[in-house]
């Protein structure tokens, strides 16, 4: 008997690439709104997560009614809201307040970069998943570039404050990830579309009064493409990435998910230096290599734990 999960894996892979490249674009255009306007990262999270929801509700007004999926329990129910809203929260409040202290390209590199870390003890953690000597290795390695990107930095590119609230990010990040791979592991629950929806008004309404106390409205000579850039960022890296992320992540494995968002980092470091004018200094570009290549030995020690997983079935039957 097939898998069920086995179908839309393909297309869930599609899904998360396009939510990578998507989530790039995000960290370049908040840059570009903290350079030509006085709104901060609460207030710009915030209106990320309304207008996200605004869109989010009218695609769910108008899509066709689709076969119902399995009940869930009002636990579980509870569990998946709360929990994606406030770990999508965190996310991207901290992300965006990580790349007004320390730049595009170091915040972005930072939170996807320590996120399969997190990740990868997080499955250890709650779903037994065993690190292995790659996995610790990788770990290691994973330390290794954050100590050089917040000790190389000279306190000029890279500022620690900056660091930590990308690690923050990472953590929320790696919960996130989890939740999603944990709560999908069974199918059931309601669809992607509405988890992401219920997830920005959970993110809204915690966001509203820390928003207003920061200033909800921006002060700018440019306010059109202020709001030009605030609504991109509402519609593409946030209803529809995110939407496609929820989907893909409950049918991926958290490993894989980690691996593919690295498009995210890279992306975001092409923008910031060939369109925002940031500099690479050499630390910067060593730490960014080391927890690539700390991300690198997880999926390889992902492949080799999948293929021994493989024999032992075979020898089983």
């Amino acid at each position: 008997m097939s898998n069920p999960s086995a179908a839309p894996v393909g297309r869930s892979l599609f899904y998360l690439i396009v939510a990578g490249v998507a989530w790039g674009t995000a960290g370049a255009a908040a840059s570009m709104v903290f350079l030509i306007s006085d709104l901060g990262p609460l207030a710009l999270s915030f209106w990320r997560c309304a207008g996200g929801l605004l869109l989010l509700l009218g695609a769910l007004a108008v899509r066709r009614r689709r076969a119902p999926r399995a009940a869930e329990s009002r636990r579980r129910a509870v569990l998946r809201v709360l929990g994606t809203g406030a770990a999508l929260t965190v996310f991207q409040s901290a992300y965006f307040a990580a790349v007004e202290a320390t730049g595009l390209a170091v915040g972005t590199v930072v939170t996807l970069g320590a996120g399969p870390v997190l990740i990868a003890l997080g499955a250890r953690l709650t779903m037994g998943e065993r690190l292995g000597r790659g996995g610790a290795v990788a770990v290691a390695g994973a330390l290794a570039g954050l100590a050089v990107l917040v000790l190389g930095g000279g306190g000029v590119a890279v500022r620690p404050a900056g660091v930590a609230l990308a690690v923050l990010s990472a953590a929320a990040y790696a919960a996130l990830t989890l939740l999603t791979r944990w709560l999908g592991r069974d199918g059931g629950g309601p669809a992607a579309l509405t988890t992401t929806t219920w997830a920005f008004a959970v993110g809204a309404v915690g966001l509203l009064p820390m928003a207003a106390a920061e200033g909800l409205f921006p002060q700018t000579a440019e306010l059109a493409r202020v709001a030009g850039l605030m609504v991109y960022v509402a519609a593409v890296p946030t209803a529809l990435a995110y939407a496609l992320y929820f989907a893909g992540a409950a049918v991926v494995r958290s490993a894989t998910v980690s691996v593919i968002m690295l498009l995210e980092p890279v992306s975001a470091a092409v923008i910031a230096v060939t369109v925002l004018g940031e500099r690479l200094t050499g630390a910067t570009v060593l730490g960014t290599l080391l927890l690539l290549g700390a991300v690198a030995g997880l999926a390889a020690a992902e492949a080799r734990g999948a293929v021994g997983r493989r024999r032992a079935a075979a020898q089983a039957v």
